[in-house]
């Protein structure tokens, strides 16, 4: 198997992953060993995907990207080349407008995927900026699209992966519209805690990695309100907060706001 280098990633940084090339089409490698280091693949990519497939999906994951507390893992306009999951930190991403305000748009936290804004138009649409000190799997969006036609279960993974950004943002637009101050932050804190679950951490028990002020940008409300609800929350004994420490007292009464 040859092993080739992909074109320049977003900052400048070559990307290499292990695939064959015939012409100027990307050849993908047939089933490898079982032994193969399955550690660095992407957990929820791989949901769902037989053993042997999951060697090869293993093939094409360029080497992971360490990106800095506030620096960008891409910018917007930046050209779409790869999708991007979580192996460590947390990233959100920030819509700026004509007048530079910035617009939170969401929060990635440790497994979760970024890079699928890019699909539509081959460019970023918003920013990804990490939280904290973070590290990313890069998978080449066409070696990706090419093993999908090859393996059906991961063709439908990558679905539901883009079916799930589409439902997210529209329980976010529903959020803004419908819900009161106090329930965005209800809200906010049970999807987290759901999260949190999903990747086998306490659902009841996490630290926020957003500052309030971000979490307020997101939820379209103040940062003195944020701080206003989680402060009657905890009066109401349904959670204790310190600092950025949240524990959930009483999720059953958190779900009913």
């Amino acid at each position: 198997m040859l092993s080739v280098q992909l074109e320049t990633a977003e900052n400048g940084t070559s990307l290499t992953s292990s695939v064959q090339v015939r012409g100027r089409f990307p050849v993908l490698p047939p089933h490898l060993p079982n032994s193969a280091d399955h550690s660095r693949l992407p957990v929820r990519v791989a949901e769902g995907v037989a053993p042997l497939d999951l060697n090869r999906l293993n093939s094409i994951i360029c080497t992971p990207r360490k990106v800095k507390r506030s620096e960008a893992l891409y910018r917007t306009n930046d050209q779409f080349n790869s999708i991007y999951t979580v192996r460590a930190g947390c990233f959100k991403t920030v819509i700026t407008h004509r007048d530079g305000n910035e617009q939170v748009t969401g929060f990635q936290l440790r497994g979760e995927t970024l890079g699928f804004d890019g699909v539509c138009t081959e460019r970023h649409s918003c920013d990804a900026i990490a939280l904290e000190d973070s590290e990313v799997s890069v998978i080449r969006y066409a070696l990706l699209v090419s093993l999908c036609h090859e393996v059906s279960s991961m063709q439908r993974q990558l679905f539901r992966m883009m079916s799930g950004e589409i439902v997210r943002e529209s329980g976010h637009m529903m959020m803004l519209g419908t819900m009161s101050a106090e329930q965005r932050v209800a809200a906010f804190l049970l999807d987290l805690s759901d999260r949190m679950t999903a990747r086998g951490y306490s659902p009841v028990d996490f630290n926020l990695r957003m500052t309030r002020q971000e979490m307020g940008n997101y939820l379209g409300i103040k940062l003195e309100t944020v701080s206003r609800m989680l402060s009657k929350l905890q009066k109401q004994g349904l959670v204790d907060t310190h600092g950025k420490h949240i524990r959930i007292v009483n999720r059953l009464g958190l779900s009913s706001v």
